[in-house]
């Protein structure tokens, strides 16, 4: 029996236990966020040495990606997501039971490691388990699950933090993971297995290791040591551009390359990576800056600011099944448009926000932006993967999965420095206008109770929620921009956009 004719026992409870999985892994690069404080208070380390937690998930995470393609021809494609998820399940017990913060962060590089696979194994092996007519369908699920977990995780990991503990954000992926191992072993045990052994080329992964972990501590530092002010920057920096300059050489040349760049010769899968990584970068940043803007400067608990941001899930989940169902009716590049139209202008919409925007208007913008998410996945993953030959689908999956959670851990550095530094220009300009001999200045301190350091104080602190304020702005419109241009981008790929490249032909 081929891959092709395989069909599971149970259509429904496979989607389950797969989706399940990748909902875990996902969750996990945001749950710990909100608990970093109180992470950081019960290991007796700063808040800046807490947010190791997140990026050491993120960097191995990233570098373990690109390994996909090579595990799964060398063990198959069903053992490899088995594997990765026990393996998952017990780095998060591991990382609970952590009593210092190294310990924390060496489990959670482990987490990060073995987490590489899950999202592109899930991929594949719902394409390949649904019959081609519905494989929109299996893309738009998987989809959904990608714009919930990273919602649902603040707001999960703020009320475990709360009502229980924070290794409770940890352990509550081990009764998770381990049902989705069991369904899934259950439902996909006899799926033909094809495997293959090919060398593992160590030189393009140990590049790779230094190149992208000296990339994300360059990002993830830059803030804190004023970015090329500091020698550190500078010599990291130089260290990987080198050694992702060594990498793409020797990965082009190489004859079994740990990360298949030629793939960026297939015209749909080079616009169509490009367009993913731009356009989840833009999602990752609206995210990232906007519970930031309304816990510093608004005043929001962080419950609050994750409900605030909540809504962009509910439209997502219900328009994803309709989307997987019709979407292949009409030109993707339509579909995708129409998501970058409608996230666009969501930003535009935050540019017009002020200081008195209420959490009604917030939520409704964030509930309209869900109508370009639940367009956003499924046609761009469809297009990116439509003219790949189908042994080089789990290649194209990982690659394009690496270079967009890579495209998240940029943009998160990148948004914050804009945003900080963006907000110092205004507050300048804003204090140049504010002098002792201006009568609006006079009048606004006899409005407070006349001068006096409080005065000042409070004056300050009235400029500088105005100077966030107008970077917020500066930073919504940008990104409006940059979200118009990609519907340009998107309509340089070429139909068909069927799945045509699916696993399903790996048979023939």
């Amino acid at each position: 029996m081929s891959n092709a004719s395989f069909k599971p026992p149970s259509l429904l409870l496979s989607t389950i236990g797969l989706s399940l999985a990748t909902f875990m892994q996902v969750l996990d690069t945001t749950i710990a966020n909100v608990a970093l404080p109180t992470i950081s208070g019960n290991l007796g380390v700063s808040s800046e040495q807490g947010t190791w937690v997140i990026t050491s998930f993120a960097v191995s995470n990233a570098i373990a990606l690109p390994l996909t393609g090579w595990l799964s021809r060398r063990f198959g494609e069903v053992k490899l997501f088995l594997w990765a998820t026990i393996l998952f399940v017990l780095a998060s017990f591991l990382c609970g039971i952590s009593t210092s913060m190294p310990e924390l962060v060496g489990f959670r590089v482990l987490q990060g490691v073995v987490a590489g696979p899950l999202y592109p194994m899930t991929q594949t092996l719902l394409i390949a388990v649904y019959p081609p007519a519905k494989r929109g369908m299996a893309l738009a699920l998987l989809a959904m699950v990608t714009v919930v977990a990273p919602i649902a995780g603040p707001i999960l990991g703020g009320w475990i933090t709360d009502s229980y503990s924070w290794p409770w954000i940890f352990f509550i992926n081990v009764p998770i993971g381990i049902f989705a191992c069991l369904v899934v072993r259950q439902q996909l045990a006899a799926r033909p297995v094809v495997t293959s052994r090919q060398p593992m080329d160590y030189v393009g992964l140990i590049a790779l290791i230094i190149g992208v972990g000296a990339l994300q501590i360059v990002l993830d530092k830059g803030n804190d040591a004023d970015w090329f002010e500091s020698n550190f920057i500078i010599i990291g920096a130089v260290i990987s551009a080198i050694a992702l300059a060594f990498f793409v050489i020797w990965e082009l040349t190489d004859e079994h390359p740990v990360v298949n760049l030629k793939l960026f010769k297939y015209r749909n899968f080079r616009f169509g990576t490009i367009v993913l990584i731009l356009g989840y970068s833009g999602f990752f940043g609206i995210n990232l800056i906007l519970p930031q803007w309304l816990q510093t400067q608004l005043g929001y608990t962080a419950t609050w600011a994750g409900l605030a941001v909540a809504p962009l899930g509910i439209l997502p989940v219900l328009m994803s099944p309709f989307v997987g169902k019709y979407a292949t009716r009409f030109d993707l590049r339509i579909l995708a448009g129409l998501a970058f139209l409608a996230i666009g202008t969501s930003c535009f919409m935050r540019a017009g926000f002020t200081n008195e925007v209420d959490f009604n208007h917030v939520a409704l913008v964030q509930m309209f932006m869900g109508i370009g998410v639940a367009l956003f996945f499924m046609p761009t993953l469809t297009i990116l993967l439509s003219d790949l030959p189908p042994a080089q689908i789990a290649d194209g999956s990982g690659l394009a999965t690496f270079l967009r959670t890579l495209g998240g851990s940029f943009a998160a550095s990148l948004t914050t420095w804009i945003w900080i530094r963006r907000a110092d220009q205004h507050h300048a300009y804003l204090t140049e206008s504010i002098t002792p001999y201006d009568p609006a200045t006079q009048h606004a301190i006899q409005q407070m109770g006349g001068a006096g350091l409080k005065t000042y104080q409070q004056l300050d602190g009235i400029v500088e929620a105005q100077a966030y304020m107008l970077s917020t702005v500066d930073y919504f419109t940008l990104l409006g921009w940059m979200f118009m241009g990609l519907i340009l981008i998107v309509w340089l790929a070429k139909p068909p956009f069927s799945a045509k490249a699916g696993p399903e032909a790996a048979g023939h």
